[in-house]
């Protein structure tokens, strides 16, 4: 997202259509963050497909990087929902990779020159894509819930053993700690990934402000240099952390699911 022609910061995040479709009055373009969820998704199968190819006892870099990736988010699942979870280790894992994978190239620098809806983008600075995804997460936390405990999934919102004049208190905040979370999941991804941009950008900027001045300020635009040098490391910590956080969280959720009828 750092480029050397000054722009402003919110232009990084502007939806643009590559090819154009309106259907009556329904807007169904493809766009640059329909391109890059697709390059992220052609991305991961590229990789796997790579990575098990040519399976080997001895395995080779990618081998070994895929089956540590599986491997850690096998336990998060088993370690969060248990060994009955393991059912929904396809999605997590999915959801996890996509989302890493959606972050990390958000943060490639754009090709110079480039029509500006080319330019790398990153899908999940947008909520209405994260919101898409806690969305979806949610409605296979309530069908399941529903599907393994019938009614007793209600349980979740009226825990048994406390005293009876307690839940007209606790049941609506139960409802609304439960409907609040596809809001969470959705925002503090969004917020991160959103807000790390916008710092890179103005980094960015000030560097080639500095430098289009010439002479003492040239010279001064190292100190800007260096922060968006440690802002991207930083960047690349985030998009990890938030991908690993949607994972764990929806993990979360999904126990709640299948014990509900425990509470």
């Amino acid at each position: 997202m750092i480029g050397l022609k000054a722009a402003g910061p919110m232009d990084q995040f502007e939806i643009l259509p590559i090819v154009p479709i309106k259907i009556g009055g329904l807007d169904l373009s493809f766009t640059n963050s329909s391109l890059w969820m697709m390059i992220a998704a052609g991305a991961i199968f590229a990789f796997f497909f790579a990575a098990t190819r040519g399976r080997a006892v001895i395995p080779g870099r990618i081998q070994s990087a895929a089956e540590v990736l599986h491997e850690f988010m096998a336990d998060l699942v088993r370690g969060t929902i248990g060994h009955d979870g393991m059912k929904f280790f396809p999605y997590v894992f999915t959801l996890f990779v996509f989302i890493l994978v959606m972050n990390f190239f958000g943060l490639i620098p754009s090709i110079p020159g480039a029509p500006h809806e080319f330019h790398t983008f990153t899908p999940t600075s947008h909520l209405v894509v994260t919101f898409a995804l806690a969305m979806l997460t949610i409605t296979i936390v309530v069908v399941y819930g529903l599907m393994k405990n019938g009614l007793g999934f209600f349980k979740l919102f009226a825990p048994s053993g406390l005293p009876w004049w307690l839940y007209p208190l606790l049941v609506p905040i139960e409802i609304v700690s439960f409907l609040s979370r596809p809001i969470s999941l959705a925002v503090r991804l969004f917020a991160n990934m959103f807000a790390g941009h916008i710092i890179l950008k103005l980094f960015a900027t000030f560097v080639t402000m500095m430098i289009g001045a010439g002479g003492i300020f040239a010279a001064m635009g190292i100190a800007p240099f260096l922060g968006a040098v440690g802002v991207t490391m930083l960047e690349f910590l985030v998009a990890g952390l938030q991908a690993y956080v949607f994972a764990i969280l929806t993990c979360i959720y999904l126990s709640d699911a299948a014990h509900a009828a425990d509470h």
